[in-house]
């Protein structure tokens, strides 16, 4: 049983309440998410649960919990949900787009191709053709929401540790490390993805 310190027990509370907080759409999330380190939670309503095959959770359960180690706005908002909608595909670099992405493969017509077409490899780092990430992108702005808890710099508490705490507290579904309870279907749907990247030939 994993020991927690007075510290980050208190850090974690506290992380919790203010995910429990304010969600932004991810369009308004480029502007208010703050560039500090800290922790994100992604949020959906019923119909975006449904959509991905997973039992509803209760309001205060998120899809996902992540972490920054600097910025929200940059690797949340930017990296994960691509808020500017820029060219380049994001989902090779983004391990919580690679989970909505096995889920929604079937419904979305989804195809994983290498995260580097020029040099194939780590295919479990999938990535998706130009167009498939786009409809991916543009699937989260229309439902999914944000949530986010700012850590402070003189915290003794280590920002792993206190996001250790919170998924275990929250078991958010698209979760994998940390998660306190298995994702066989999950794990399967990204094994899929995995496969049909490294039978890609262009």
């Amino acid at each position: 049983m994993t020991v927690v310190s007075e510290a980050v027990a208190a850090a974690a509370q506290h992380a919790q309440r203010e995910l429990l907080g304010a969600r932004h759409d991810i369009v308004q999330a480029a502007v208010l998410v703050p560039p500090n380190a800290g922790l994100y939670a992604v949020w959906a309503d019923e119909a975006a649960w449904d959509a991905l095959g997973l039992s509803p959770g209760e309001d205060h359960q998120p899809l996902y919990v992540g972490k920054s180690e600097s910025s929200l706005r940059g690797r949340d908002v930017n990296t994960h949900f691509d808020a500017g909608q820029g060219a380049a595909s994001k989902t090779g670099s983004s391990t919580v787009r690679r989970s909505f992405a096995a889920l929604l493969a079937p419904s979305l017509g989804l195809h994983a191709i290498p995260r580097n077409i020029d040099r194939p490899g780590y295919f479990s780092k999938y990535s998706l053709r130009a167009e498939d990430d786009l409809r991916l992108t543009q699937w989260m702005h229309a439902r999914l929401q944000l949530s986010t808890w700012s850590h402070e710099a003189s915290s003794t508490a280590s920002l792993d540790s206190i996001e250790s705490v919170v998924i275990t507290s929250f078991d958010p579904p698209l979760n994998i490390n940390k998660a306190p309870s298995p994702r066989p279907r999950l794990r399967a749907a990204r094994a899929a993805l995995a496969k049909e990247a490294r039978s890609f030939r262009g």
